[in-house]
């Protein structure tokens, strides 16, 4: 125990007292100390040493519930003593007679005169200063504080006629005395045999030692133990078990020992403490007079114990287990009913909505008339700040204690959308009552047009029909909203469009600000989709970067996740990849600073960023990151919640392990069930494209060809040929390359050419389906275009196709630029890619290719290695100069001599293995 290893000069002042009562010098002892010091533990101490002594042990705890017992004190210690045969005061009465006069003075009918009470007490006192004579004695009281009060002038009495008596009264109470026992206090001071021992809280280098004693290894020395428990011995001991235990303070350790304390405290103390769990860290001292329904002053007082005893650290717990203790000492009922009057009391303070709704939460409480307004408010906070779980909670309290129908209807709109950030498939009960209060007119057309983008989430094509002729025939026209609607209808679901010749966003408007009373996302959904549709290429990109950076202004507006991903979509289609994957990691660094829309495990935005990374990866040719971020996606939702978009994640995953060889998997990826209604959406077309690959990959070409040529039929009868989703003609070519059909392939290409996309990988395959006299010139354009998009897994197969061209003439020529692709192809981690090559660099005479490029590589100095290694990984000649401190002249010249050794022309026949020389020469 605490109070033994460290209360070493209390026991020494104790055991002197008793060697002075030994001596017959009666003594008394006041130990004073805050709740949990080791009053208790030290008035045991001494009564174990008293009795090795000789001593007879009385001994009494008082009780808050006893103190308005008349004599219960002095009965415990009476009762104690042994009954003697003879008399036992001298005057023939026994000691039995004198408990009989106590009980007497207690009863019903009792009312003693004052001379009668000091008779009982005279003859009390003298009866125990007899047995003194035979055996000393030794009288503790615990918790003086809870002592009735003709208890309290009986000890007086026997204090008084202690002299030289052989008789120690210890009396163990709370340092600040309570009002009714002042007189008693001020009486006992009076007596020249009285010694007050102060107890008081640890030290921290005191709790160090009591708890190296009592510990034996060093703690977690991130657990800091005298901050947990302030030096209070009572807490270090249960705290020190609790670390021997589980390494930290635990409820059933930690915990019971602070309930302890408080239960052993005033009725005030426990109040405030109750008070202060239930109204947190940011209660005010009026909050907590009220709820706990104390008086100012009891109040404080019952601060300053805790505070004292180190319980509290500045009216604050100091632990989280403390606060969850008290909590949960608290009957339901009880704590409930609590937070109930705090909501209460909150409200009339004019505090702000949030802190009233956690407490109407906690209560489950809506029934105030003023609830649901303070519900909904705090909701729209919760959302703000991005913790949509908390959001919900708030809602769903607010729809029930509602009876109006339209606004019932509109707050389980905002609810379903609160509960779309963590859970999609949560929010899916909400669709059918938000349908029924849509045909009924009950819903607002913002709240309208959410329901049916959430309604063709889930492929409920039909209900979303209903409630769009609904929102048509009651809004005007001139509607921004519903004009915004339309326009993102015709790009992602076509077939629901009012018309396929959506209204046109003119150019001069492209910029404009929504419509007075409009959505801002809804409306940049809109441009951004008119552009794609469209396939608008000036000032789009700048209008994607501005969608993505507003992204922290609207965090949970139900468009903003369609925003986005239609902004990623516009920079792919610009060929800007960089700059669409710092867009995707942005947006994931502002999503994790908050709470999250993952309370709860799951989070929409977060899954969707995912997706989108893994895309941007995909198109860049970085295989690893694109199948780590879309297993991420699939990971953040289940696949009930994505919906119809499962198409989206699901296809880019099929797609990058079909390219790195990952066949199984893609082929599980492929076995999953998906909605029937994804194969009518744009998701649809994503994951059609990445089967028709894994069936070309798998060697299936005819079944590939038709995933292709479905998806060029789903988008020439959605009217979107002109967007062009995905590239299906290049492919669809490269399927009837397969099958021998060079006629099909050509027609399909030179469509492809004729528009401004997929050039490149269309050059391609025109070579491959040309006189082999005709391939070099395509070739080398095609692949400055793949060097100039970005997509390494493109350019990687056509200089695999440059290097069978150069075969035939200029071997040396063919093994270099085999070598870069074959480079690109290992980086990138397109392992069937890298077979296919390694397989040709042999049919070019392997060794001899990797000597003839080692021996122009090994001529070059260490300067011009480490040039042309940043050359090699595509750094201008300024950059250059800036990574090696040296002038762009310089690195000009270098490159000059390295061409020269190398027997090349350009940067870009630079050989791959340069790479190597970055990591040798750092």
């Amino acid at each position: 125990m605490v109070a033994l290893v460290e209360r070493d000069e209390q026991t020494r002042q104790l055991d002197a007292l008793m060697e002075d009562c030994l001596a017959r010098r009666g003594r008394v002892a006041l130990l004073e100390g805050p709740i949990g010091t080791g009053r208790t533990a030290l008035l045991r101490g001494v009564a174990e040493r008293a009795e090795q002594s000789g001593f007879r042990c009385l001994r009494a705890s008082c009780s808050p519930a006893e103190q308005a017992l008349p004599y219960g004190v002095a009965g415990q210690l009476l009762r104690g003593l042994p009954r003697p045969e003879g008399p036992g005061d001298g005057s023939g009465r026994t000691l039995d007679d004198l408990l009989d006069d106590v009980a007497a003075l207690d009863g019903p009918d009792a009312a003693p005169a004052p001379a009668e009470i000091a008779r009982t007490h005279h003859e009390l006192a003298l009866a125990l200063l007899g047995i003194a004579e035979r055996q000393p004695l030794l009288v503790t009281v615990d918790d003086l504080r809870h002592a009735d009060v003709p208890s309290l002038h009986f000890l007086l009495h026997l204090v008084r006629r202690l002299g030289s008596a052989r008789v120690l009264v210890v009396l163990a109470d709370e340092a600040a005395p309570r009002p009714r026992h002042l007189a008693f206090l001020a009486e006992l001071s009076r007596s020249p045999e009285l010694h007050r021992l102060r107890l008081a809280p640890l030290s921290r280098g005191g709790t160090a030692r009591a708890a190296a004693a009592l510990i034996g290894a060093p703690p977690d020395p991130r657990l800091d133990l005298h901050a947990v428990s302030g030096g209070n011995p009572l807490l270090l001991d249960a705290l020190a078990e609790d670390v021997r235990a589980t390494g930290g303070p635990r409820a059933q350790g930690y915990g019971l020992a602070l309930l302890s304390c408080l239960h052993r405290g005033d009725p005030a103390t426990l109040a405030v403490a109750r008070a202060l769990a239930i109204m947190g860290e940011e209660a005010a001292p009026a909050e907590l007079c009220r709820l706990g329904a104390l008086t100012s002053e009891e109040a404080g007082r019952a601060l300053g114990a805790l505070n004292a005893a180190e319980v509290l650290d500045r009216g604050r717990f100091r632990h989280p287990v403390a606060r969850t203790a008290v909590l949960d000492d608290l009957a339901p009922a009880e704590r409930s009913e609590l937070h109930r009057r705090a909501a209460r009391l909150l409200h009339e303070r004019g505090v702000p909505a949030a802190r009233v709704a956690r407490h109407l939460a906690e209560a489950d409480h809506a029934q105030e008339p003023w609830a649901p307004a303070v519900l909904r408010e705090a909701a729209e906070h919760a959302l703000l700040d991005d913790r949509a779980e908390s959001a919900a909670r708030f809602l769903r309290l607010a729809h029930r204690g509602l009876s109006d129908e339209g606004e019932r209807a509109a707050v389980r709109a905002r609810l379903a959308g609160a509960e779309w950030q963590t859970a999609p498939s949560s929010a899916a009960r909400h669709l059918a009552p938000l349908v029924t209060a849509a045909l009924g007119g009950r819903l607002g057309l913002p709240d309208g047009l959410a329901l049916v983008s959430r309604l063709l989430w889930f492929g409920r094509g039909g209900e979303a029909l209903r409630v769009l002729d609904r929102l048509r025939a009651d809004a005007r026209p001139e509607n921004g909203d519903l004009r915004d609607a339309e326009v993102w209808l015709a790009y992602a679901h076509p077939p629901l469009a009012r018309d396929r010749r959506t209204p046109v966003l003119a150019a001069d408007r492209r910029f404009a600000v929504p419509a007075p009373g409009g959505d801002p996302q809804l409306h940049a959904v809109a441009i951004l989709a008119d552009g794609l549709t469209r396939r608008r290429g000036q000032g789009l990109v700048d209008r994607a970067e501005q969608v993505l950076r507003d992204l922290p202004l609207h965090p949970r507006n139900p468009w903003t996740v369609e925003a986005a991903l239609l902004a990623v979509q516009v920079l792919l289609r610009a060929d800007r990849l960089d700059v669409a994957a710092a867009w995707c990691e942005d947006a994931t660094g502002e999503d994790a600073t908050g709470e999250g829309g993952g309370e709860g495990g799951e989070d929409t935005r977060a899954a969707f960023f995912a997706a989108a990374r893994a895309e941007v990866a995909l198109r860049a040719g970085d295989l690893p990151t694109a199948l780590r971020e879309a297993r991420e996606a699939l990971a953040r939702l289940s696949a009930r919640s994505w919906g119809v978009a499962i198409g989206y994640p699901l296809g880019t995953l099929v797609l990058a392990a079909t390219r790195a060889g990952e066949y199984d998997e893609a082929a599980r990826c492929l076995a999953l069930s998906v909605p029937e209604p994804m194969f009518q959406s744009r998701h649809g077309l994503h994951y059609l494209y990445a089967r028709g690959h894994h069936h070309l990959a798998a060697g299936h070409a005819h079944a590939a060809l038709a995933d292709f040529l479905s998806c060029g039929e789903l988008t020439r009868g959605w009217g979107l040929d002109t967007a062009g989703p995905v590239p299906w003609r290049t492919d669809a070519a490269e399927a009837w390359l397969r099958l021998g059909n060079r006629d099909q392939a050509r027609r399909l290409i030179r469509e492809q050419l004729s528009r401004t996309d997929g050039r490149g990988p269309a050059l391609r395959l025109l070579a491959a389906a040309s006189p082999v006299g005709r391939r070099l010139p395509l070739l080398t354009e095609a692949v400055d275009l793949a060097e100039a998009s970005g997509d390494r897994f493109e350019q990687a197969r056509v200089l695999a196709d440059l290097s069978r061209v150069h075969a035939a003439g200029n071997r040396r020529r063919a093994r270099l630029l085999l070598r870069q692709a074959l480079h690109v192809a290992n980086m990138c981690g397109m392992r069937p890619l890298a077979q296919e090559l390694l397989s040709v660099q042999d049919d070019l005479g392997g060794a001899e290719a990797m000597a003839d490029g080692l021996e122009g590589i090994a001529s070059l100095t260490d300067s011009e290695r480490r040039v042309a290694s940043l050359a090699v990984l595509g750094n201008t000649n300024r950059e250059i100069a800036a990574k090696l401190y040296i002038t762009p002249s310089t690195v000009e010249q270098h490159l000059t001599r390295i061409y020269r050794k190398l027997g090349i022309r350009r940067r870009k026949e630079l050989p791959a293995d340069l790479w190597a020389g970055l990591r040798k020469t750092g």
